[in-house]
């Protein structure tokens, strides 16, 4: 099984993850982070596959995947 985590205070929600997700388990939250970005949260860790395209396109590497 493969797990993600995101670094919120890394996130500036920029969604370009969400973009990539071939799953699309990305979705911009609603609760901000200490920078004041909304940051993105996985909506169903089960589905994640851990290809890691989310995590390869994130400019501010905030995302980390293993399998």
């Amino acid at each position: 099984m493969a797990e993600i985590k995101i670094h919120i205070d890394f996130c500036k929600g920029c969604e370009l993850c969400t973009t990539v997700c071939p799953k699309e388990i990305l979705a911009i939250g609603k609760n901000i982070n200490i920078k004041g970005y909304q940051y993105i949260e996985v909506t169903d860790r089960d589905k994640c596959i851990g290809c890691g395209m989310c995590a390869n396109i994130c400019p501010d590497v905030a995302i980390e995947v293993w399998k």
